[in-house]
């Protein structure tokens, strides 16, 4: 059965104040928009559908080249970033495509930069991609459904549990409105991850006993301090370095493999423990992430998902995932496969990927459908519950305890300001050798 949408959090494996650790992390505190005004989603489409993109990095210049090629009747009209060379650079690079150069109209005048461009360049689209670092997802989302526009946004979508609600409220009100909103987690797209999800849905792995997935990488890219930069926007350059920020590399990077698991299930995982911590990350401008994590999430069936992250230079990397079933098992991985083998080794199936297409496009593509069809479609409910299921399996492996589905989702612990500014101070801070404090199970004192 899949965890209930249950604000009444059961509260019996671990306290909400073991996930409180400082009060810097409840700075501000949750804010719930008033979703219910704005205007309502498009009667008939528009000829020509105005898209804004709000997080100017490289994914978000990848979803605009996504969404210009998926529909001809798309027009770049506004662009927003937290750093003005950022958005420039992104915007000269855009340019360079040829395919889509002269569907990029967005004058001087609709390049919006700081903490609060979001909301100009959201006021003047139909379709919004948002592609910031997550910690901003939820006000984002929020601000583009009340304002009635159709959304694409960035995994994860949130970096704490009043973040994920936000994000429940929210598309909600997005499918009362008819708006549609894809989500990108990709391989719910891809032809081949549909096809073996269509097996194990057949039986042709049996009953499932148990899953595993590997996320393993080089590193994680650190952009050096520049002159003149305040602490917030040192660490809004080097987001991934930040718990608040990214909400942790489960959440950032394994939950592509974890969402399927999920997908196959057809539910999510009631309860995570699991350990991790800092193996090479350490002295000053090093963040407080952990780069390693193994976590055991359980269902409700009893079968678990053994999911590894690590993120450290000179060590082994692997992405895959793998089902094991009582006739055979599954194995996969981001760039290949999957395929089907029995218990003695014969295979059973395979595919063959030759030609499937680019899922990266095929999102948009389905967007784009949805919205000229009048048949919204509106991905906000897995793929928070895929966020929710991360973040859980951090606070699990952070904390030292057992965490269930209900405790995660009722935590109160805000990391996220709430009106963050560019004079404001980040919800953590470096000592004065330059380090960060960083989470140590068992200790209430540190940040979570």
């Amino acid at each position: 059965m899949d965890p209930e949408f249950s604000l009444k959090g059961k509260n019996n494996s671990i306290s909400r104040r073991t996930f409180l650790g400082s009060s810097a992390a409840l700075v501000g505190g949750a804010f719930l928009s008033p979703l219910a005004g704005g205007s309502n989603a498009f009667g008939a489409p528009k000829d020509t559908l105005k898209l804004a993109l709000v997080g100017s990095g490289s994914r978000g210049a990848g979803a605009v080249v996504n969404a210009l090629q998926a529909e001809e009747g798309v027009e770049l009209v506004a662009m927003a970033d937290i750093f003005e060379e950022k958005l420039n650079d992104s915007y000269q690079n855009l340019m360079r495509v040829d395919s889509i150069s002269n569907r990029i109209k967005v004058p001087d005048d609709h390049k919006f930069v700081g903490l609060d461009a979001y909301q100009k360049a959201i006021d003047l689209a139909d379709v919004v991609l948002l592609a910031t670092p997550p910690a901003f997802r939820p006000l984002h989302f929020e601000t583009a459904v009340k304002a009635g526009k159709h959304v694409f946004m960035e995994k994860p979508l949130a970096t704490d549990a009043p973040g994920v609600r936000r994000i429940f409220e929210a598309g909600k009100v997005a499918e009362e409105k008819g708006l549609s909103v894809v989500v990108g987690l990709q391989y719910r797209y891809s032809r081949r991850f549909q096809k073996l999800v269509e097996k194990v849905n057949a039986g042709e792995l049996g009953d499932i006993t148990s899953m595993s997935c590997n996320y393993l990488l080089a590193g994680i890219k650190q952009v050096a301090r520049k002159p003149g930069d305040s602490e917030l926007e040192y660490q809004l350059r080097n987001w991934r370095q930040f718990e608040w920020l990214w909400g942790g590399s489960p959440a950032g990077l394994t939950i592509h493999f974890e969402d399927i698991a999920h997908w196959a299930k057809g539910s999510y995982p009631v309860r995570a423990f699991g350990t991790g911590g800092r193996a090479a990350l350490e002295g000053p401008e090093q963040g407080n992430i952990y780069d390693h994590y193994y976590i055991d999430y359980e269902y409700e069936d009893g079968t678990s998902l053994h999911s590894r992250t690590r993120h450290i230079q000179g060590c082994w990397t692997n992405r895959t995932f793998s089902f094991q079933g009582s006739r055979g098992v599954a194995h996969a991985s981001g760039g290949s496969g999957p395929e089907i083998k029995s218990r003695n080794g014969e295979t059973l199936w395979s595919y063959d990927d030759a030609g499937d297409p680019n899922p990266y496009q095929t999102e948009h593509e389905v967007l784009y459908r949805a919205i000229r069809s009048g048949n919204p479609v509106n991905d906000t409910e897995w793929g928070a519950k895929s966020t929710l299921t991360s973040i859980m399996g951090r606070m699990a492996v952070q904390s030292g305890k057992l965490v269930e589905w209900d405790d995660a989702l009722n935590s109160d612990v805000v990391m996220v300001p709430n009106n963050l500014s560019e004079d404001s101070e980040p919800p953590v801070l470096p000592r004065e050798d330059g380090s960060y404090p960083v989470p140590i199970p068992g200790d209430d004192s540190r940040i979570i």
